[in-house]
């Protein structure tokens, strides 16, 4: 009798490293983030900062921010070695590193800001991540979140029609239920509430929620979306700006 074994199924590492998964997010959302970031740090001639780009992706969004970010040392960071190869291309420091699994290779309070964009909708253990976050940053320095919003415009009247919101996923092979048809590996959304709560929780003192517009909207729908960005609760991407309690400002 012969058996036959199994190829391993690929797993969510292995998802993250497929080239063909989207690691960009849009130009808006990159800019109003970078905006918050500058007028936090103030400009570099006076104190040039580093700031961690943790899971930078294809580095696209720091591109972006460049323009309003200069004088201050931006460093990549990500665990996909696709994604960096990408990064190097537009960021001059880039760096392999994990939240989980030993944490990143970086000293305690290395770094005056963290932007942390679009990442922890995708994270297994959001708590641990936050843990590491807080860690990296000076007493005082800044973080910068971007995260989907689970409760978006349109995601409400969508829930009201039965149909699974933008955003959510129920499988990494396809998207079943909602509108859209690329597979980004989302694991978990928020609500700002949530979101407040949960960074609050994590020893982290929110400044700020603002909104931000999705790219992925219909042409038709995207001047709705914008102007949902006064209200940062329904807006499609929410904007945190926060803070390690400590130090001078």
């Amino acid at each position: 009798m012969t058996t036959t074994q199994r190829r391993p199924r690929p797993g969510l590492r292995d998802f993250y490293e497929n080239p063909s998964v989207p690691v960009a997010s849009g130009d808006a959302r990159s800019l109003r983030q970078a905006r918050m970031l500058a007028d936090a740090l103030g400009p570099a001639v006076a104190a040039p900062a580093t700031v961690l780009d943790i899971g930078c992706g294809d580095g696209s969004a720091a591109l972006t921010a460049a323009p309003l970010l200069s004088g201050h040392r931006v460093i990549g960071v990500d665990w996909s070695q696709d994604a960096l190869r990408r990064a190097r291309t537009h960021m001059s420091d880039v760096v392999r590193g994990e939240l989980t699994d030993g944490g990143l290779p970086l000293a305690d309070g290395c770094a005056d800001a963290v932007l942390f964009s679009e990442v922890i909708e995708h994270l297994v253990d959001p708590d641990a991540a936050l843990d590491e976050l807080r860690r990296v940053l000076r007493p005082g320095g800044h973080l910068m979140l971007s995260t989907p919003n689970l409760a978006a415009w349109y995601n409400r009247a969508l829930l009201l029609a039965g149909v699974q919101p933008v955003f959510s996923e129920v499988s990494l092979r396809g998207i079943h239920g909602r509108p859209g048809s690329e597979v980004v590996g989302h694991l978990r959304l928020y609500t700002a509430r949530a979101l407040r709560e949960f960074l609050t929780a994590s020893g982290f003192e929110v400044v700020r929620m603002a909104g931000a517009p999705f790219h992925g909207v219909p042409r038709p729908l995207r001047a709705l979306d914008r102007a949902a960005c006064l209200l940062p609760s329904a807006s499609s991407i929410l904007l945190v700006h926060a803070r390690k309690p400590g130090g001078g400002g």
